[in-house]
């Protein structure tokens, strides 16, 4: 197998800067790279200068940045090292106090300046060394290169005597063009977690017959590929001969192994063959950091603050194809292991973390069941299309990233038809601290009900799909904190995402309801005022307690002022839900009720309507007296030609 470099990194090229002390040899080593001779004098710092493009097989641009380090120009180096793709810092072989400040200045101040490339530690005036005091190299680096991951390798070398200059850049071009980093963790002689996902990814799309083993053909045109060139059998017969040496399971009756393959490519990157896993890796469309390439995912999606993304039915049966493939044991539901399996192909899990770890319904063995499934992807999808539409591919769609999701309808002309053509509902829920609005997410969710208070002080989801007339509906609620509410108000376009607005109090204790009541104007303020007025509903939480009549009979009164509806009892801890997943969800469906008028935009209303006439009877009384003009200039002119 060859190695290759992409064509965008081609075209881009290497911009290398040249960093280190005083007198460490900087301008000759650039100098006697580029011009292959050594210098007789060399100005201080030299412009930026580049290698001849042939000088490497990879023939990509290098650009060399010469760098001065005086205090005075501490800044203009700072600049250029943030732009570097890589960094060679210098040390003089003859000054040992040179090799120290590599790590006790020049490491840490990349560190600080959050450079974050290839180092290439170079040793220059080698032929000034004193050898009857010389330490080996490895021995010199090696604590160094334990503590400063970032050195991807270390090299002596001389101007004068023309010893290794030419690697010194190749080193370093390497570095930038095939790091090792994202690849293999050298403490650990392995492949690293995300590069074995994604040779697994790799290694099932050219399995075309799906057996579980490269066949000689598959081998073939997988070479094909990525090196464009075919594999001679006998090369064939040579690398499984390879592999069946070292590791019999890698090689089985039908071809070649994904254990097999993947101690293939350990093997390369063991041999410095880096560029073999690199190119194959970006034949597939990986960037270095072992993703998905942007030009491999759909662009960037286009839309309005009252629009939202969703899943296709093409990505959803494709979904729960994937669902009844992994449910190996066919109970229903996917276990962790099972899971795990499905994602085992991504560079990690993407629901291993908040918001999406506890967002969804669980088995009572912790597993998850298709409306739990999908209900985390619609998530996702909401909160991150296309990260959502990477995850399908890295998972297995093969169709076109921009079919898997869709843009819906604008929330305003859901308004005017009455009628919301969404799958998936976003639900904003507010309440003031121990109303009980977790207790209700939880609920969403299928959790028991816990007496135990664990304040939220940051948002929360839950999600769940809710069977309603024109079929199944996805709810997402998002739990916004009392006192993140400011916060979330402060921007103009802050309910633009939001189908329905749910507010909970506790109905036996009446600070909470009028707590409620500052939060419910103050969010229909906010709607009337941007023109994102939303649906909202009242929940009447700890029906199980004795209500306070105040809170009762003001929180009807207040529904009834502003036009939407009654509040719904609900208790948590009975189990009595009251359908109000249901309720929320329909209204959400029907976004032209429900939604509260303020006493401020009501009277904006009146004024508007106020206006409205004046203008037309301005606009009569004007179409009346142009009228009569015209009858008369008609009377006139008759008159006249009599």
């Amino acid at each position: 197998m060859a190695g290759g470099v992409s064509d965008k990194t081609s075209s881009k090229g290497v911009r290398i800067v040249v960093a280190g002390d005083k007198g460490t040899g900087k301008s000759s080593l650039i100098v006697t790279a580029v011009a292959d001779t050594f210098p007789a004098n060399v100005p201080p710092v030299l412009p930026p200068t580049s290698l001849p493009v042939d000088i490497y097989p990879e023939k990509v641009p290098v650009t060399i940045i010469d760098t001065a380090s005086r205090a005075e120009t501490r800044g203009k180096l700072a600049e250029e090292l943030k732009k570097a793709d890589a960094v060679v810092l210098t040390y003089a072989c003859d000054k040992p106090s040179t090799l120290d400040r590599i790590s006790t200045f020049w490491l840490p101040e990349l560190r600080r300046l959050e450079v974050r490339v290839p180092v290439i530690v170079v040793g220059c005036k080698l032929d000034l060394r004193d050898e009857q005091h010389a330490v080996s190299l490895e021995q010199v680096m090696s604590p160094i290169m334990q503590q400063f991951r970032e050195i991807e390798t270390c090299i002596e070398c001389s101007a004068l005597n023309h010893i290794q200059i030419p690697e010194v850049f190749y080193y370093s071009q390497k570095a930038v063009l095939h790091p090792t980093a994202p690849l293999f963790d050298q403490e650990a002689q392995t492949l690293k977690p995300r590069c074995i996902r994604a040779l697994k990814r790799i290694f099932i799309i050219c399995d075309q017959d799906k057996d579980g083993a490269l066949s000689d053909a598959e081998l073939n045109d997988f070479q094909v590929k990525c090196f464009n060139a075919p594999l001679q059998p006998s090369e064939i017969v040579g690398v499984k001969r390879v592999v069946q040496e070292k590791l019999p399971e890698g090689v089985n009756d039908h071809g070649l192994t994904l254990t097999g393959f993947l101690f293939l490519h350990a093997l390369f990157i063991e041999k410095g063959r880096l560029e073999t896993t690199w190119t194959v890796l970006r034949k597939f469309g990986y960037n270095n950091d072992i993703r998905l390439d942007a030009d491999q995912l759909p662009p960037p999606i286009k839309k309005i603050p009252d629009q939202t993304v969703e899943l296709t039915d093409e990505a959803i049966d494709f979904l729960k194809e994937t669902f009844a493939t992994y449910d190996t044991d066919s109970d229903g539901s996917l276990r962790t292991v099972e899971l795990e399996d499905i994602f085992s192909t991504a560079p990690e899990s993407p629901w291993s973390e908040a918001p999406y770890e506890d967002a969804v319904e669980r088995t009572a063995l912790g597993g998850l069941s298709l409306d739990g499934f999908l209900s985390e992807w619609a998530l996702m999808t909401v909160r991150d299309p296309i990260y959502s539409v990477e995850n399908l591919i890295y998972i297995g769609y093969a169709g076109d990233p921009s079919s898997a999701i869709r843009v819906t309808r604008r929330r305003r002309i859901d308004r005017k038809k009455k009628q919301s053509d969404r799958n998936v509902f976003q639900c904003f829920v507010f309440g003031p601290k121990e109303a009980g609005k977790s207790a209700l997410l939880n609920s969403l969710i299928g959790r028991p009900f816990s007496d135990g208070y664990v304040p939220t002080t940051e948002e929360h989801f839950a999600v769940n799909t809710v069977d309603q007339p024109a079929g199944k509906k996805t709810l997402i609620m998002r739990e916004i904190p009392e006192e993140l509410v400011g916060q979330l108000l402060s921007t103009k376009d802050a309910l633009a995402a939001c189908d329905i607005a749910v507010f909970v109090y506790d109905s036996s204790y009446e600070q909470s309801w009028r707590r409620t009541t500052e939060l419910l104007i103050k969010v229909a303020s906010h709607g009337e005022t941007t023109g994102y007025e939303v649906p909202c509903l009242i929940v009447a939480a700890k029906d199980d307690l004795e209500p306070h009549m105040d809170a009762l009979q003001d929180s009807t009164r207040v529904s009834q002022n502003m036009g939407i509806d009654a509040p719904i009892p609900i208790s948590t801890k009975l189990g009595d839900y009251n359908n109000v997943f249901r309720r929320i969800t329909a209204a959400a469906e029907h976004p032209h009720l429900s939604i509260p008028e303020t006493d401020a935009g009501k009277s904006r209303k009146q004024y508007h309507r106020i206006i409205n006439r004046s203008l037309v009877f301005v606009s009569v009384g004007a179409a009346v007296t142009l009228a009569g003009l015209a009858a008369y200039r008609i009377y006139a002119a008759r008159k006249n030609s009599s």
